[in-house]
């Protein structure tokens, strides 16, 4: 596999500076470069699924989103999260990662403690450093819920960096 370096040695039509100009960013890579690349290679339609097992622990009473011992919607969230957290990492390079922007969910059905759900997420559309989720989960009965969902891509350490400041006096 080529290094970052060699895949995005151009010339950045934005800030005129080499990939490889190491004064331009810690890395010696322009992001405007590396974020063009990253969305070329980002396939539209790619889908990817996950799936857990409903326990106690996962009901609406455990995690105190509701009374009933019932597939709690925060867990579905998060299953479906995991979905599209997992489906874009397979593009993205080294040192990147993405954040949740934004989720608009639907929980349709209930299901019990004992049986499986599963969530697909596909890519449905890229724009900048945005990545746009359909997401759907159901149980072994039929469809449980669905989501829009929006992913940031990132540079891992500069996010992180740029969050732990809010621990500064």
């Amino acid at each position: 596999t080529p290094t970052l370096k060699a895949r995005f040695s151009e010339l950045c039509s934005v800030c005129r500076w080499t990939a490889g100009n190491r004064t331009n960013t810690a890395a010696g890579l322009c992001r405007r470069i590396i974020l063009r690349r990253i969305n070329m290679e980002i396939e539209i339609g790619a889908k990817y699924r996950v799936s857990d097992n409903v326990t106690k622990e996962k009901t609406a009473l455990a995690v105190g989103s509701g009374g009933l011992e019932v597939y709690a919607t925060p867990c579905m969230s998060a299953l479906m999260e995991k979905a599209a957290f997992t489906l874009l990492s397979r593009f993205l390079p080294e040192g990147n990662g993405s954040v949740g922007i934004s989720l608009s969910l639907e929980h349709s059905s209930a299901t019990p403690v004992g049986l499986d759900v599963t969530a697909e997420a596909e890519i449905t559309d890229v724009s900048g450093r945005i990545v746009t989720f359909s997401i759907s989960a159901w149980d072994e009965k039929g469809e449980i819920g669905r989501c829009i969902h929006k992913r940031c891509i990132v540079e891992n350490e500069r996010f992180a960096a740029k969050a732990a400041k809010k621990l500064d006096k």
